[in-house]
């Protein structure tokens, strides 16, 4: 089979909330594409959907991008999680978001990769559980080029450095999604020179009682930030068996 196209796009620095309406107009516009080929063809079978390239003809996007420090928390989060006060995050310079992703609340900052697949699953599986899978694999494969030995945890989404020695226990990758006619959106936050200091004032992920860590403390050393993103790009075209295309 033809290896599936995506359209990669860095954003460089951005607002959350300009990150996330651009995420929902290629979201939206892929969903009104689709919807279009529904009603035409109602006859095509789910064979076809899964490995015809051209159908539906919807465009595959990985977006990154830095944000300036805001906390965003998931549909289902609890909003105790946060244990800052509003004026104290104010006077700090973090924003807050109510998203419309899952998982509960978490931090994104400057010198952290936030990824935000853009992806058509139904022409890779019909499987979130597997997509989220696929997405931690991926920077899991990465953290190896460094030396790191990174897994999961069971019952929690993410990548973990020493997921199974109680008191070691170290997230390093949040990961959170949305999908709409199984087009996804949101996805994963990747702490590279991440200022860890901004995640005491939050229950991370809702899980308490363990640590975040970043690349930068795992290794004792700043990372070469534009080194990482491009192990992050091999790798994800490695795990999803995709070409990435640099946008025009």
């Amino acid at each position: 089979m033809t290896k599936q196209r995506i359209i990669f796009k860095d954003l460089g620095l951005m607002d959350y909330q300009a990150a996330w309406d651009y995420q929902e107009l290629l979201l939206q516009e892929n969903v009104r594409r689709k919807s279009i080929v529904y009603s035409l063809e109602s006859g095509v079978n789910e064979t076809s959907l899964t490995t015809n390239d051209s159908w539906p003809p919807t465009q595959h996007y990985l977006l990154f991008v830095e944000h300036p420090p805001v906390y965003t928390l998931g549909k289902s989060g609890n909003a105790g999680n946060i244990l800052i006060s509003e004026e104290l995050r104010s006077e700090k310079g973090i924003e807050f978001f109510r998203t419309n992703r899952g998982g509960d609340i978490t931090f994104h900052g400057p010198q952290q990769i936030v990824g935000y697949p853009i992806l058509d699953l139904e022409k890779f599986y019909r499987d979130i559980g597997k997509y989220l899978r696929n997405i931690e694999e991926v920077i899991i494969l990465t953290l190896a080029e460094y030396g790191i030995k990174a897994d999961r945890s069971k019952g929690e989404t993410g990548v973990w450095i020493d997921p199974f020695v109680k008191g070691r226990e170290r997230k390093i990758c949040a990961i959170g999604v949305r999908s709409s006619r199984w087009i996804t959106m949101h996805g994963f936050a990747f702490n590279i020179n991440t200022d860890l200091n901004y995640f005491n004032y939050i229950v991370p992920c809702g899980i308490s009682g363990k640590q975040v860590t970043s690349l930068e403390k795992e290794l004792g050393k700043k990372i070469d930030f534009e080194e990482a993103k491009k192990k992050v790009k091999k790798n994800f075209e490695k795990v999803f068996d995709a070409e990435l295309v640099n946008s025009e």
